[in-house]
């Protein structure tokens, strides 16, 4: 494709997270109070501090950062961590990298007195988690100096949670294993792929696993509000032998355990870089039905390094930090704004998939839809997933 026709298919891409996700704000309930802080941004919250020297300096001066659930391969994080530390000279703590959202919010919960390492300071979590950590009181506000260039639709007006990047459901499969490649959500209950297709997460505890619940349910006739419909191809998956109730991950699928992975497509696509074809791996977005999933950033009402945190959201949200984001595959959430002043390398616009006609859900479909999941699948599906050993 030219990038002329890029250019257009993204813009629209990028419309269309926000028509989409309209109207998603007013699903937000009132935010408890957080507790203060002696942040140099504790005047309103949503304030940028005077300039960013004093951030750097009052960051510097806490000299740490504790994130939680980033794998460095997914969406480019590695490169993003060690970008910070170079530039700023902070130690950055990394808790559990294959949490899932619901673990996040649990780690702010269970670290509300602790001061050290093992507290979080920032989370990365699927987009219905955010409302649900402002309604818990879970959140602080804070707004980045390029917040005017995120879509509105995309952020709490407040600034306790932002939309930071997209992608779409994909299979990430190892053609050492499987011969005939899946193409549809319906190929995987096929019998060539017994003991092969495994989920990316608990879907009690993940949102990677629970969207992709809600994907089936819309390949096979069902609501993203109402996932029934994923939940009964999922307990057709088990008692067929073609799920594997295990965590599924770059080195499952590597060593054929879990040889079609159900994953967000920058992971199954940035997997398949790091393999350099040993094994072979194929990337397959599925054509009877594309799900967009946005995650969003947010900065723990506990944060033991409250400036550190807001000094990585300033990082994470300049064009260097969404560059980095697309150089792991991923939709960054202020591509229209980086496009429209020409800062898109060529190669990176290159590197994208093609996700037209993803649906992009409402917060409210995603809430609805999580507690469906969350609520029924050991009755319905009865599959226990386990980490991997």
């Amino acid at each position: 494709m030219k990038a002329s026709k890029q250019h257009l298919l993204y813009s629209v891409l990028i419309g269309l997270v926000v028509l989409a996700l309209s109207g998603c704000t007013a699903a937000v309930a009132p935010a408890a109070e957080a507790p203060a802080t002696e942040a140099v941004a504790a005047a309103p919250a949503a304030e940028a501090p005077a300039g960013l020297e004093e951030l750097v300096a009052a960051a510097q001066a806490e000299g740490e950062l504790t994130t939680i659930a980033l794998p460095h391969d997914w969406c480019n994080y590695g490169e993003a961590i060690e970008g910070f530390k170079a530039k700023y000279g902070l130690t950055v703590n990394e808790l559990n990298p294959d949490a899932g959202s619901g673990d996040e919010l649990e780690a702010i919960k269970a670290n509300k007195d602790n001061k050290g390492p093992q507290a979080p300071d920032v989370i990365d979590v699927g987009f219905a988690f955010g409302p649900q950590a402002k309604e818990e009181g879970l959140l602080q506000p804070y707004k980045v100096s390029t917040w005017d260039t995120i879509p509105a639709e995309a952020k709490d007006p407040d600034g306790y949670w932002y939309g930071d990047y997209y992608g779409v459901m994909a299979f990430m499969i190892n053609k050492d294993v499987v011969a005939n490649s899946p193409q549809t959500w319906a190929d995987l209950l096929n019998d060539e792929y017994k003991a092969q297709v495994a989920l990316s997460g608990d879907p009690r505890t993940s949102n990677q696993a629970i969207l992709s619940v809600q994907n089936v349910s819309i390949a096979n006739g069902g609501t993203l509000e109402d996932p029934t419909a994923g939940l009964d191809f999922f307990a057709q998956l088990n008692s067929k032998g073609n799920f594997v109730p295990v965590i599924a991950n770059n080195a499952l699928v590597a060593r054929g355990e879990t040889p079609v992975r159900i994953t967000w497509d920058y992971n199954a696509l940035a997997g398949a870089d790091s393999f350099d074809g040993n094994p072979p791996v194929e990337v397959v977005v599925p054509t009877d039905a594309r799900l967009a999933g946005v995650y969003v950033q947010a900065i723990s009402a506990y944060a033991p390094h409250p400036n550190a945190a807001k000094l990585w959201m300033e990082y994470l949200y300049s064009d260097e930090g969404q560059l980095m984001w697309m150089k792991g595959y991923c939709h960054p959430i202020r591509e229209a704004d980086l496009r429209a002043r020409n800062v898109v390398p060529e190669e990176l616009s290159a590197k994208l998939p093609d996700v037209s006609g993803a649906v992009f859900p409402t917060v409210q479909q995603l809430v609805d839809g999580k507690n469906v999941i969350v609520e029924n699948w050991d009755s319905v599906v009865g599959a226990e997933i386990t980490e991997a050993k």
